[in-house]
């Protein structure tokens, strides 16, 4: 396993981060833990999750993955301090109006509840889910803060921010001498390269850690052709974006097969090869996908095979604004 560090940090993570939101809906407890167990043997030492995992699609049962992780590390206390653990605040996780968003009360109470529900004294990296548009920076860094005086967490990070939300909250935590965000979690893959444009950049700027989710495009990338029996891949919503992209897939498999490498492989590799960033997420839903996941760490992609790929799935061209002015 490679290591490298997060963002301006000390912090050294492997280059690939254990994404969890499948434990629960789509992969049972103990599988669960055959996969964390697994991860641990390959050198994984990055654990991603969020509160609202489990309850995605159906809020009553948002928190199961954390009580998942939790009884994981209660088995065995040891594997706590072998981790870095990161979790997420701001989905709804209540009926009531303030069970949600990053108001200091909210941020306050659901790191309490997460630090329960994973049965553990602190976080790693508590990441804020989605940008609050309502709530001033004062007040969240002061909760951040706070969390980080009482050792709850360590580190903050961000997800699903734009470029100028980064920006904003630098500018912020440096007038308050705060380390402020040190990590961003964003949607990226050959299928979807809008960050490319600012938010890359903006990670380039200011040393935060760019952390990719979805890095196979939400299946399209992974072999897709190729009907899939069971897990996310076999939605409806799925399907019908494979009928929409059948043409740029039908290339994409078959440079991959070319080239002799599993689609899924070329994919991870793909993003693995922009040096902006530290560790994409991937999510395994069975120990054998998490085994060929690690895989893609040796794959080196040559300049041809980069610029097929850039040929089948096009992005911005390049940065802002010069991706679409002068």
């Amino acid at each position: 396993m490679e290591y490298t560090f997060l963002g301006r940090t000390g912090l050294k993570v492997s280059k690939l981060c254990l994404g969890t939101m499948n434990f629960g809906p789509y992969t049972n407890e103990v599988t669960s833990h055959k996969i964390m167990n697994s991860a641990l043997e390959q050198g994984i030492n990055f654990f991603d999750t969020a509160n609202v995992y489990g309850g995605m699609f159906d809020p009553k049962s948002a928190g199961i993955t954390e009580k998942i992780i939790g009884r994981w590390l209660a088995k065995n206390k040891s594997h706590r301090d072998k981790i870095v653990l990161a979790t997420k605040v701001y989905g709804n996780m209540g009926v009531a109006p303030n069970e949600s968003k990053l108001s200091a009360y909210h941020i306050r109470k659901a790191c309490e509840e997460s630090l329960k529900r994973m049965q553990t004294d602190h976080f790693d990296i508590y990441q804020m889910h989605h940008i609050d548009r309502n709530t001033p920076w004062e007040e969240i860094f002061q909760a951040m803060e706070q969390l980080i005086r009482e050792g709850k967490i360590t580190y903050v990070g961000s997800s699903n921010f734009a470029a100028w939300n980064l920006t904003e909250a630098f500018y912020k935590a440096k007038e308050r001498n705060f380390l402020g965000i040190v990590s961003e979690q964003s949607i990226y893959s050959l299928r979807n390269r809008h960050i490319e444009l600012e938010v890359i950049p903006a990670c380039k700027n200011f040393d935060i850690g760019l952390i990719p989710w979805s890095p196979l495009g939400g299946g399209i990338l992974c072999g897709v052709l190729e009907k899939a029996k069971e897990g996310r891949r076999t939605r409806e919503p799925l399907q019908q974006s494979v009928e929409k992209l059948r043409p740029q897939i039908q290339a994409y498999e078959n440079l991959c097969k070319k080239i002799g490498y599993r689609p899924a492989d070329v994919a991870l590799a793909w993003v693995l090869s922009n040096p902006v960033v530290t560790s994409p997420i991937v999510g395994p839903r069975t120990v054998k996908q998490l085994e060929e996941n690690v895989k893609a760490l040796e794959i080196k992609l040559d300049s041809e095979t980069l610029n097929k790929l850039n040929e089948i799935w096009p992005g911005p061209g390049n940065q802002a604004p010069e991706a679409y002015a002068w």
